[in-house]
């Protein structure tokens, strides 16, 4: 089961020119604000990434206000593993279980899972917070990333399981976000 204490939020390169054309889009983005503002309501911390942003964008105008101070991770492999910050901001923050959010299913957040998983990191897929171009290959990533050891899970599901009950300011505000 998720645990606060133990949980990190990735958000991988949710960018200008790719964000645009994934499939189901307003959706991913509706279920990407939710995630990120829950992430902020229980404190949990967060890293971001985006894939060469000099030739693919920066974070989009409806995610990147939601990082606060998280300044994104440039990279060019396609794993955020084979980044050296992202590694050192991993290891920093000192958490096993990583909510898995971002673009696309079947390349950059397929390769980041399955090298978390084989450096001993407990994932989570937020599965509707990850898209690809096509629905197929979306499924394809989330199947793979399932055979590789990865847990799947929704947003509401992350965030209710993450608080483990009901009551208090933290219940009533993420019950007002998934609403």
């Amino acid at each position: 089961m998720l645990a606060i204490p133990d949980s990190l939020l990735v958000v991988v390169d949710i960018q200008e020119s790719l964000a645009r054309v994934m499939h189901g889009r307003d959706a991913l983005f509706e279920n990407l604000q939710k995630m990120i503002k829950g992430a902020g309501i229980l404190e949990i911390p967060l890293i971001a990434t985006e894939q060469v942003p000099e030739k693919l964008g920066g974070t989009i105008s409806e995610i990147s206000p939601l990082l606060g101070n998280t300044t994104p991770i440039p990279k060019s492999s396609f794993s955020c593993c084979g980044e050296d910050r992202f590694m050192r901001e991993l290891d920093g923050v000192k958490r096993k279980q990583i909510l898995m959010a971002g673009i696309e299913s079947h390349v950059c957040v397929f390769q980041t899972t399955a090298d978390l998983i084989r450096r001993g990191y407990e994932v989570h897929i937020v599965t509707d917070c990850i898209s690809s171009r096509t629905e197929e290959n979306r499924a394809v990533g989330i199947e793979r990333m399932r055979d590789e050891g990865a847990k799947i899970t929704s947003t509401e599901m992350a965030l209710f399981e993450l608080m483990k009950g009901a009551g208090g300011e933290r219940f009533r505000a993420i019950s007002r976000l998934v609403k």
